[in-house]
């Protein structure tokens, strides 16, 4: 039976009415936001369990249900923000009813900004994890921070802490993808957190059976799939090169690197270019006055060769290369053409993989061990790979592309040289 809300007096307040109690109906128990006296609502699960829908239905009810009232939504880049925060599929502009915004051009949702405002003058604001110092300032009374584990600065997430100090009550929704990190762990040792864990397959009823039946195939027992799919915090790895300790313990702030003797890019590129192809991993790394190791950027991603060509001369210039480093085990010729034909400025150095991935790496994390590379922030997607890779099947892009950077910088008489200290 359908309610009736022929009782609220405006349209706004119909819509804003039937959008609260419709959400009631259809949505999972775990999904509705918790009553009790919690500051922060932590959601652990995997992927397709329904993040992005349960955050975007908190902000908005929020907004919708009080006036004049600031939320931010921080997601952990831009395009993020764009393409699933604000405009996806279960974004928040798919999702609100139309006539609860203000009117007038540019009024109701301005792309430039990427603010929301409503017409019971809440307004809603997004902002990129990558941007720390743009969240100096703003005050808010909720907010909502999307794939936090995956964030690179974890400054951002405190200042977005700073300026929620707005009303009776601010609170902050987490929607993430669980992962081992530091921040995670911090939030689920408090006590004033709600936790929420899932698994992909708890949304079942919303999901292709063909494209659940795939994924257990595929990732079903595997240490990726405990993490994605059923939203376990993955500690280490057994037999994998690398752990979260050894990378936390020499972890440094962006900015606080000494200056740099070197910088290289180094690329692993991708074989192919489709829907189905590898990313291709652009890694830059530097070698300090200190003699130690940076890890400075990753701009590794799925693209055309001249489009990721394309970013690594761009990453070449943004931190001042000395030169680009490239795996040309497939395609040396194409590697070599495309450069010229971009920037023949630019230094290329041709590298081949005569041993085996295992074999290289392993120099690698050995300086890791001796404490001797430190990663400026967070570089989620690699370190990931880092921590998963036990040389088992096929090493991952970044990891590949760290390698080669990271042996290029370590190189004396054109061979690598490890001091063992």
């Amino acid at each position: 039976m359908l309610k009736d809300y022929s009782h609220y007096k405006t349209d706004e307040q119909r819509l804003s009415a039937r959008f609260i109690s419709e959400w009631g109906a259809t949505a999972r128990e775990k999904q509705l936001t918790p009553n009790g006296p919690w500051n922060f609502w932590l959601i652990l699960a995997g992927r397709g369990w329904g993040k992005t829908r349960t955050g975007a239905q908190d902000i908005i009810q929020y907004a919708l249900l009080n006036e004049n009232v600031n939320c931010a939504v921080v997601t952990p880049t831009f395009g993020d923000l764009k393409r699933v925060a604000f405009g996806g599929v279960s974004g928040i502009m798919s999702l609100i009813p139309r006539a609860c915004l203000m009117e007038g051009r540019g009024q109701g949702f301005s792309s430039s900004n990427q603010e929301i405002r409503l017409k019971n003058g809440s307004k809603i604001i997004g902002f990129s994890a990558t941007e720390p110092d743009r969240l100096r300032g703003p005050q808010f009374h909720r907010a909502w921070c999307d794939e936090l584990a995956a964030w690179r600065y974890p400054e951002t997430f405190d200042q977005l802490l700073f300026g929620l100090r707005l009303g009776d009550k601010p609170q902050c929704v987490i929607t993430t993808t669980p992962k081992p990190t530091e921040i995670i762990r911090n939030i689920m040792g408090r006590k004033d957190v709600h936790i929420t864990t899932g698994s992909t397959f708890d949304n079942s009823e919303n999901l292709a059976p063909s494209a659940l039946a795939a994924l257990e195939e595929r990732y079903g027992g595997t240490t990726l799939g405990r993490q994605e799919l059923y939203a376990e915090i993955v500690e280490d790895i057994e037999g994998a090169l690398w752990s979260r300790e050894e990378l936390e313990r020499t972890r440094i702030p962006e900015g606080h690197m000494p200056e740099m003797k070197r910088v290289v890019v180094g690329i692993d590129p991708a074989v192919t270019n489709n829907e189905h192809s590898d990313e291709t991993g652009i890694i830059v790394a530097g070698r300090g006055i200190d003699d130690r190791f940076y890890i400075i950027d990753d701009v590794s991603h799925k693209n055309s060769p001249d489009g990721w060509m394309r970013e690594a001369v761009r990453a070449y210039y943004k931190h001042q290369a000395d030169r680009v480093v490239v795996e040309v085990n497939n395609g040396g010729d194409l590697v070599q053409n495309l450069l010229n034909t971009i920037d023949k400025a630019v230094p290329l150095r041709s590298v081949r993989a005569t041993r085996g991935k295992m074999v290289r790496a392993e120099p690698i994390a050995a300086l890791y061990e001796q404490k001797k590379v430190s990663h400026c922030g967070i570089f989620a997607k690699l370190e990931e790979q880092m921590c998963f890779y036990t040389g088992d099947g096929k090493s991952p892009d970044r990891l590949d592309a760290l390698v080669w950077a990271l042996t290029e910088l370590s190189r004396s008489d054109g061979q690598a040289q490890w001091r063992i200290s």
